[in-house]
């Protein structure tokens, strides 16, 4: 099989209280919808018991900017990216959360035909503190956004 480079990337960066955190997701354009590979590092690790691995919420959000305030660094990236108007969790922006590793490393890979690679360009990623319920409204209960990035087509 040939290697291909991604169509887009974004650069995740950590919070002031996260600055630990940081990784890359890199997104495929395919026939079948768009690849999302995801590696990141510098997971905040609490005192781990073998039933407790730490999870991590991990959107799409329909900001284009990871600022915010000093109690939320990354207020402005507002909701999740949400097209069709869906419930929590059909969010097109809803995707599988990071299991970290005891390093505080995670990687996950996953397909997704939700929407297009040109639909999230200049969206934001964010990671939250917490793993998504899957639940709760509007955005899964995931905790504090703890890093983000902006998603960009690699040609830019």
């Amino acid at each position: 099989m040939k290697k291909r480079y991604p169509d887009a990337y974004c650069c995740i960066k950590g919070s002031m209280k996260y600055a630990s955190v940081e990784g890359m997701v890199f997104f495929y354009e395919t026939e079948d919808g768009i690849l999302i590979e995801a590696d990141v590092k510098g997971l905040p690790m609490p005192n781990r018991i073998s039933c407790n691995q730490p999870i991590f919420g991990f959107h799409i959000h329909t900001g284009d900017v990871c600022k915010g305030t000093r109690q939320e660094p990354f207020k402005d990236v507002l909701g999740h990216f949400n097209p069709n108007d869906c419930p929590h969790p059909y969010h097109a922006g809803d995707l599988p959360p990071l299991f970290a590793n005891k390093e505080g490393m995670a990687m996950m890979s996953v397909m997704d035909d939700r929407f297009t690679m040109h639909e999230i360009i200049g969206k934001t990623m964010i990671i939250h503190a917490g793993p998504d319920d899957f639940h709760t409204q509007p955005s899964g209960n995931s905790g504090s956004m703890i890093a983000c990035g902006k998603i960009k087509y690699i040609k830019d």
